[in-house]
């Protein structure tokens, strides 16, 4: 746990001034105050995280890590583990969603295997920060022991600090793995304590009967492992997945670099519990890109406290959301930056 707890004793407060700065540049925009909606509460809470009144995004990376879930094996799934390692072969040859939207918005995509059930021959592109090949059956057992869930955060610190030579002005989070809903249902429903059926959605394909199955799958695991919510070490190494601990790690550590975290779908949401849970103060560094359309994502990001950029009913993951996001929040720093003020295009203030 030190270097867990190295990085959450660097995350720093927000600073007021820069955000008091920006704000009252925004309400001197040529335009109404408040007209532009979140792009302007966006833009100064991003001049806080930068400690810059008019910061400006330049090198942007989106975190796409990989993991295998030992629950596959009780039918939550309509597609077979296997798809995990096809998925991240994709990325890696840039054929994916993440891939075209990040080279969009000018992002490079960091893909990392964090426990995928298959081996991988090495690539220049790979990161190999592979804890174990997959997880338990969780229905059954932890779905991995307290020392696996620890390296999986702290792998995912590493990431980001491996990372920081290259330049990181913003990141987005992004998952792959067969399985990892059902992961994520559970983690959401440890903490905020909702039914199970409320939380759990179709994932990729389920129909009816699989839906059902899936909820009962979860039900018997929390009864089963029991996790303690005031424990988040507890939570994921019994309910969680070795890709959602990693994204829990990248965002620990964009905050302690005071990088802007652009968080995904229900992954990286759930991922964002066990981080805020281990840190409080990790919350004014978070930025939701998106509402998905897993049922559970909505109660999820109320429960946070964020509000969505977007909803578009995406459900990918990838970090395809984060990279839209990516763009709004560079969107709302130019417009912070380029507009004129009232008294700089000579406009009355009075329009």
């Amino acid at each position: 746990m030190d270097k867990i707890n190295h990085t959450m004793a660097g995350i720093a407060p927000l600073n007021e001034k820069a955000m008091a700065e920006a704000e009252m540049r925004q309400d001197n925009l040529t335009k109404p105050q408040g007209s532009l909606g979140q792009l302007e509460s966006l833009s100064i809470q991003l001049a806080g995280i930068k400690e810059n009144p008019r910061p400006r995004i330049i090198h942007k990376a989106i975190f796409t890590l990989a993991g295998d879930h030992g629950v596959i094996q009780e039918g939550v799934s309509a597609y077979p583990s296997e798809v995990t390692s096809q998925m991240v072969s994709n990325f890696l040859r840039g054929g994916a969603g993440i891939n075209i939207l990040a080279r969009h918005v000018g992002a490079r995509v960091v893909v990392a295997d964090m426990g995928v059930a298959s081996v991988f021959e090495p690539h220049p592109h790979l990161k190999n920060k592979k804890v174990a090949m997959g997880t338990h059956n969780m229905m059954k057992k932890p779905a991995m022991s307290r020392e696996e869930a620890i390296r999986s955060i702290e792998a995912g610190i590493d990431l980001v600090e491996e990372e920081l030579p290259k330049g990181i002005d913003i990141l987005g989070t992004g998952d792959m793995g067969i399985g990892n809903t059902t992961t994520s249902s559970a983690i959401t429903a440890v903490f905020t304590g909702a039914e199970v059926s409320t939380v759990t959605g179709f994932g990729t394909g389920l129909d009816d009967e699989g839906w059902k199955r899936k909820v009962e799958v979860i039900q018997k695991t929390l009864e089963t492992n029991r996790p303690d919510p005031k424990n988040p070490i507890d939570v994921l190494s019994k309910v969680g997945g070795l890709e959602i601990g990693g994204i829990a790690g990248v965002i620990l550590a964009g905050a302690r670099y005071r990088i802007p975290v652009v968080i995904d779908g229900f992954i990286s949401g759930a991922a964002a519990l066990i981080a805020t849970s281990l840190s409080p103060y990790v919350k004014p560094y978070l930025i939701a890109s998106h509402q998905s359309a897993e049922i559970g994502h909505k109660l999820l990001l109320e429960f946070l406290g964020l509000k969505p950029l977007l909803d578009l009913e995406l459900r990918l993951g990838e970090g395809t959301g984060a990279a839209l996001g990516i763009f709004l929040a560079e969107a709302s720093l130019k417009i912070l930056d380029e507009m004129t003020t009232f008294s700089e295009a000579g406009v009355s203030k009075d329009m």
